[in-house]
């Protein structure tokens, strides 16, 4: 077993942020006595692929340099490998990347210093890893998924992302714009709602969308989904409760559903088949099933 951490750097993060401090990252974590080996990505998911051969190569200490997209293919790479036991893997994140959603809501600072003297501190707690499964794929995902609009402003924002945080607005007022809500069949802890809907959100953490929160009393390690069904809501719903989206009291706005649960199935009949994203994300289209695994991978908090 090496005992160093294995460092992953997607060096297109944030605007090449990454790129751009990564001298800074190294010799910061090498002043905090932190000894590591280092890869960067050379392409798309290339993720998985590091920290499958890291694991392989005996690293079970990984740092993940970059953005939600970043963790979320390392999650999945840890997820998919049956070399060790996921829960003996430890993660930790340096946040470089446009949304930073994930670490939001454990308050990670988005200062390198910060953020990598929460990995010196080493305290640890074991998170929840939620599970997509559709008829062409399996997915795993760590913050927030959900299928609909958000699937449908994800899409847009990969062609929005070079304005940085502002991407996340300008691709969900598109959103609400141009996309036509969906009718849905899900099936949810034993009951069954029919219903035309804006989105369904399913979250393990709170924040999503570059801040936005709505997942309802959210807590990553309590074994259970927090669904949040959106249904009529339209632009003016949105607009006059924009604080509320941020703040998370959105979930008690009238045309807001929210549920806990370890299990769901949503499938749609309709021919537009609606998009599915994980962490930001595009995943698939489609119908979907959720599950939740507890206590997955060990995580650095502060």
């Amino acid at each position: 077993m090496n005992t160093d951490w294995f460092v992953i750097v997607n060096p297109t993060s944030g605007n090449k942020k990454s790129k751009k401090n990564w001298n800074t990252i190294a010799t910061t974590l090498k002043n905090q006595g932190i000894s590591f080996s280092v890869a960067f990505t050379q392409y798309t998911h290339h993720e998985f692929e590091l920290v499958q051969t890291a694991i392989k190569n005996g690293f079970t200490k990984i740092i993940s340099v970059g953005g939600d997209g970043t963790l979320h293919h390392i999650v999945n790479g840890i997820m998919n490998q049956h070399l060790v036991d996921v829960t003996k893997i430890t993660l930790a994140v340096i946040p470089i990347g446009t949304g930073n959603d994930w670490v939001k809501t454990y308050n990670i600072s988005a200062k390198i210093e910060k953020s990598i003297l929460i990995i010196k501190k080493g305290a640890t707690i074991l998170q929840d890893i939620g599970l997509l499964q559709t008829k062409n794929k399996q997915v795993y995902f760590n913050n927030v998924a959900g299928i609909g609009y958000d699937g449908y402003v994800v899409n847009k924002l990969k062609k929005l992302k070079r304005f940085g945080s502002i991407a996340y607005l300008l691709s969900g007022l598109y959103g609400l714009l141009f996309y036509k809500k969906t009718d849905f069949n899900i099936e949810i802890n034993n009951q069954y709602i029919n219903t035309r809907c804006l989105m369904i959100v399913f979250g393990i953490c709170k924040f999503s969308g570059g801040g936005m929160q709505f997942t309802h009393r959210v807590n990553p390690t309590d074994g259970l989904l927090d669904i949040t069904i959106a249904k009529n809501l339209s632009l003016f719903d949105l607009l006059l409760n924009l604080p509320k989206l941020y703040n998370g009291n959105i979930v008690y706005h009238k045309k807001i559903e929210t549920y806990k649960t370890t299990h769901l199935k949503i499938s749609t009949s309709t021919t537009n088949k609606p998009f599915i994203q994980a962490d930001g994300e595009l995943i698939d289209s489609g119908s979907v099933t959720v599950s939740i695994i507890p206590n997955a991978i060990r995580i650095i908090v502060p």
